[in-house]
């Protein structure tokens, strides 16, 4: 598939603040929550109550039969697009070859029956590929398939329009499914997949109008990538990748290695409300090098205790965050729902540590430093322009790098008891901050400036919050925690209107 990796990782202390770095947490260990029940919240249960597909073929539909290996391979292929297949009851087969797949023609749909299985038997790559549009998949359990790192089981070549509803993707290598533009995912299991549940990228343009709605999103990167491949930024429930209008909603997504949902380099106008995100091993959300966001009513509890802890057990001064956004902001010259990113009504519950805003000083169009190599921001399209001299002078100076702007957080509920988390300290921060800038020798954003910008002048604010329990407030750098006052104190004035206090009412 040519999948260009991201060299990702979370950004360690900056070298100059290294020496500040703290004690971790005292807890014990690296243990994961225990894989959660169904939350009180009202969202989809939908891998232990799948929907049953219809027990008797839809009319005109071509039956396709388990007991003949790659029966339904061949009989797409044998009939006109806009064909309906229904699958039997049982397991069906591809032919024994590892690219043998179902090559679907346009408006082709497929129908499982009640217990109609498509199983890879850990020896094809793919089960559903090629470039056909608006192809409909129900009803339908894809499991035991080996697609490589970074492609994906369902969709593999990213089609358009496609449709996957009350399906249950699981125990697939790579992602259980990708995405192309104008995709929807609605009410399906995606479970136990090797790497992701979803990979949204397309190999050339970007992805529109994609919608993630109802599902259940739980226990992928099973084959745990990032240690296998340290700072690949190549797992997450989903992952999306220059995606331009997505809406993710009423998903329960939880105990994920990693993160629950990321979206990473140049996405834009994602609205993403209403989802139960909980007991991810790292952050529930990280947006990433993109603009234009409205997260809102999300339930999120007990995320990033594997991840946070790690981070400070080794002493990183660094605020591993729940909800973390990093060079990203609003920006009005792209066209969204939103010219900022707006993060309210949501309650985050007993996680480690809240909300961090970053922004990493050395990381812009064209410096070595860009984990995203090759992308630029989508203010520039010829990534060579941004070098010296112009680059040091408007507008380049400011549309050459991510910025982290335009944040509004307001009306969240911040709960936190330690002893649930199982932590002393570095579990219970917010945060506003960059490194001090060093690097490459021509960079024009060397020194503080950009995390005076980030702190002080890009218009991030927290408001109307409520936090219950010991909440710390990190700005300007890691070596900068302040308590409540101080945050709302003169320079930051942070968070007018909120209120502060303890988990007993005092």
């Amino acid at each position: 598939m040519g999948f260009k990796r991201r060299h990702w990782a979370w950004p360690a202390a900056p070298l100059a603040l290294a020496v500040l770095a703290a004690t971790g947490c005292e807890s014990t260990p690296s243990a994961r929550p225990k894989p959660t029940a169904a939350p009180s919240t009202s969202v989809a249960r939908v891998c232990a109550e799948p929907a049953a597909g219809p027990a008797k073929p839809p009319p005109g539909a071509v039956t396709v039969d388990p007991a003949v290996a790659g029966d339904l391979a061949a009989k797409t292929k044998s009939s006109p697009p806009d064909t309906t297949f229904w699958l039997r009851p049982g397991r069906h087969r591809l032919e024994p070859d590892r690219y043998a797949q179902v090559i679907p023609k346009e408006g082709d749909s497929y129908f499982g029956a009640p217990g109609a299985v498509l199983d890879g038997r850990r020896t094809n790559q793919y089960a559903f590929g090629g470039t056909a549009r608006d192809v409909t998949i129900r009803y339908l359990t894809v499991q035991n398939f080996v697609a490589p790192h970074d492609e994906g089981v369902v969709n593999h070549d990213s089609a358009d329009g496609w449709v996957i509803e009350h399906a249950t993707i699981q125990h697939n290598s790579g992602a259980g499914l990708m995405a192309g533009a104008r995709q929807r995912v609605r009410a399906s299991c995606l479970r136990g997949n090797g790497q992701y549940g979803m990979n949204a990228y397309k190999a050339t343009g970007r992805i529109s109008g994609l919608v993630v709605e109802g599902n259940e999103i739980v226990g992928n990167n099973r084959d745990d990538w990032e240690r296998r491949r340290p700072g690949c930024g190549c797992t997450a429930g989903i992952k999306f990748w220059a995606v331009d209008g997505a809406d993710v909603r009423a998903n329960w997504v939880h105990d994920n290695r990693g993160a629950g949902l990321w979206a990473d380099t140049d996405n834009n106008d994602f609205r993403i409300e209403d989802n139960v995100l909980e007991a991810n091993d790292g952050a529930a959300l990280i947006y990433e090098t993109s603009y234009n966001a409205v997260i809102r009513r999300n339930t999120i509890r007990r995320n990033n205790w594997v991840e946070g802890r790690k981070g400070a057990d080794r002493g990183d001064t660094f605020p591993f965050a729940t909800v973390y956004l990093s060079e990203s902001g609003g920006e009005p010259r792209i066209r969204a729902r939103t010219d900022r990113i707006e993060i309210y009504r949501n309650v985050l519950e007993d996680n480690w540590s809240g909300i961090t805003l970053w922004e990493n000083a050395d990381r812009f169009c064209n410096s070595p430093a860009n984990t995203s190599s090759g992308d630029c921001t989508l203010l520039v399209k010829d990534t060579d322009r941004c070098a010296q001299p112009a680059i040091a002078t408007a507008p380049l100076y400011a549309d050459c790098r991510w910025k982290t702007q335009r944040v509004d957080i307001h009306d969240n509920r911040f709960e936190l008891d330690k002893s649930v988390v199982s932590c002393t300290v570095k579990c219970d921060r917010m945060a506003v901050l960059a490194n001090y800038g060093t690097f490459p020798d021509w960079s024009p954003y060397q020194g503080d400036r950009v995390a005076q910008a980030i702190t002080l002048q890009q218009h991030n604010r927290w408001h109307h919050n409520v936090y219950i329990g010991p909440w710390k407030f990190v700005a300007h750098d890691p070596s900068r925690t302040l308590d409540s006052g101080q945050w709302q104190g003169t320079p930051y004035g942070q968070d007018a209107g909120s209120t502060f206090r303890a988990r007993d009412g005092g």
